[in-house]
């Protein structure tokens, strides 16, 4: 069976968001830790969050995927915003705690003009600051587009970071479709070039999540612009054919496409339709 979900707004609290999930045949979700394009985070109340880990032993769920703010840059030139960055991140952890098993996704920042070493030097200072021995959350670094200074459009960059952290078994990867197409990765044409490339620098064992998305831009653009599935320059069969990849096909997949929650429940029965059961 396809593990598969959408991005859910948690408004409405944890076992809502569990709901909505299986109202629209998703079997996991991602949701923002908090506003994300700010800084505060919702009480948690262990109600709520009791109620939604009982849905997720009913229904089989896939691992659940946080997502970190945007605003967050943890390789920023400025202190004051990777010290931000930090409480952001280290309060998420702790709240992520009651949601034991999850991911965590972050973007891994822009260096500013820094230089891609130093802002990898600065995102790993951040990670051992904050990661603990005993966290039960796998902090997960996302490929990005590689607009302008950011870090992570490169396989490269991501494998340097995972290299110089205290505890590299609690880290991996977020594959994005969008992001790494933009980035200039063919999945399109290539996608075993592009897997075997990701396992000779990183290790596909350290991919843990993938986000499924179509691109508004052409190949190799370097921008960030999502598309609904099949209405983009990756296309469906492209899709199709990463859902079913045997390297990819156990994978958790999590839509991010501009849609409300009727768009993605069409998107999660199309793609159920296309995944083909071993």
């Amino acid at each position: 069976m396809i593990k598969i979900g959408c991005h859910l707004s948690s408004a409405n609290g944890y076992e809502a968001m569990g709901r909505d999930a299986l109202s629209i045949g998703a079997n996991t979700f991602q949701f923002f830790t908090r506003n994300p394009r700010g800084s505060k985070a919702k009480v948690i109340d262990p109600e709520d969050v009791a109620g939604l880990r009982s849905l997720m032993k009913e229904h089989d769920f896939a691992p659940l995927l946080a997502h970190a703010p945007y605003t967050l840059n943890a390789c920023s030139a400025e202190a004051r915003t990777r010290e931000f960055a930090h409480l952001v991140m280290e309060d998420d952890l702790e709240r992520l705690e009651y949601l034991p098993g999850s991911c965590y996704n972050f973007h891994p920042g822009s260096h500013c003009g820094q230089g891609t070493d130093k802002g990898i030097h600065l995102i790993c200072e951040l990670l051992n600051e904050i990661m603990r021995p005993q966290q039960s959350t796998v902090i997960l670094l996302e490929t990005m587009a590689g607009k302008g200074t950011e870090i992570g459009g490169r396989f490269g960059e991501l494998k340097e970071i995972l290299d110089h952290i205290k505890y590299p078994g609690q880290a991996g990867v977020c594959l994005d479709t969008c992001h790494i197409y933009d980035a200039g990765y063919d999945i399109v044409n290539d996608l075993d070039g592009v897997l075997d490339e990701f396992d000779a620098v990183i290790g596909l064992d350290r991919l843990k999540a993938v986000h499924l998305n179509d691109s508004k831009n052409p190949f190799a653009s370097h921008k960030d612009r999502h598309e609904r599935i099949r209405e983009g320059s990756i296309g469906l069969e492209a899709i199709s054919a990463v859902i079913n990849h045997p390297r990819l096909r156990d994978k958790p997949f999590y839509l991010e496409t501009p849609n409300e929650l009727d768009g993605y429940g069409r998107e999660i029965a199309l793609l159920k339709s296309l995944y083909k059961d071993a």
